[in-house]
């Protein structure tokens, strides 16, 4: 990490939340990606801490999708669409087959730029078979192939020690103009004490840092409305105690 970000612009971000007044549903839509699964199934667990907004998984907690499980998520997203029940119009197909629509969404975009610059502080989870994860994921609104994603962590919990590695790039999933172009990178920190990652996007280059330094400058970037999503897994089956959690403290993007 031997090159240093560009600074925030200096206008106000035109996305900005602390938590600090508990979670806003103008801002955010605290289920993921319900528009695959059931309410009960997609919505997050969470709590309002000191640091900003815990998603938790508790013992209690299904499974996101039968067809997925082992599989819990707590996520918050700043964006949902859907078709119709039945169809397979909907963000984020991560299925290749086989995936329909069980819970029509009023389409909602709260923030999703086709380009801009997002900060954000999170603290990850060192609880046993989790993951804290953020993308970017295409709203696949006006087209089914506006679906590529960029990556800006992904962090296991068994990779956090003194230092932490974490996967950052892009992903194509339906995007044919985007190359999937994923690495792992080795952060010189604990990543389960906050710290903020950064990813700017936009006129065909992605760059994705970390505490100020750029780690990743990727010569492809999405140009079509892309949401936010950060989500705390507990991947396989349940195990250890509960309730496991990760914190956002701070988000604040601009377009």
């Amino acid at each position: 990490m031997d090159e240093a970000l560009a600074p925030p612009p200096h206008r106000a971000p035109v996305f900005t939340d602390d938590f600090s007044r508990g979670l806003d549903e103008e801002r955010w839509i605290a289920h993921y990606l319900p528009q695959w699964t059931v309410p009960e199934r997609s919505q997050a667990r969470y709590a309002i801490v000191d640091a900003g907004l815990e998603l938790r998984i508790e013992s209690d907690q299904l499974d996101w999708r039968e067809e997925d499980a082992p599989l819990r998520v707590s996520n918050v997203q700043t964006a949902v669409f859907s078709g119709a029940v039945g169809s397979t119009r909907g963000t984020h197909r991560h299925r290749p087959d086989g995936l329909e629509v069980r819970t029509e969404m009023p389409s909602r975009q709260l923030f999703a730029p086709p380009r801009g610059r997002i900060d954000l502080t999170v603290a990850a989870t060192t609880d046993e078979g989790c993951m804290l994860a953020a993308w970017l994921v295409g709203t696949e609104q006006h087209s089914e192939e506006d679906a590529g994603e960029i990556c800006i962590f992904e962090i296991d919990a068994d990779a956090i020690s003194t230092t932490t590695r974490a996967r950052t790039g892009i992903k194509a999933h339906h995007d044919p103009s985007l190359m999937t172009d994923m690495a792992e990178v080795v952060l010189p920190f604990d990543a389960s004490e906050l710290h903020t990652w950064t990813v700017i996007w936009g006129d065909g280059e992605t760059v994705i840092g970390c505490e100020g330094r750029v780690l990743r400058r990727i010569a492809q970037s999405p140009d079509y409305p892309m949401m936010l999503l950060i989500d705390l897994f507990e991947i396989g089956a349940p195990c250890g105690g509960y309730p496991k959690s990760a914190v956002i403290s701070e988000v604040r993007g601009w377009d």
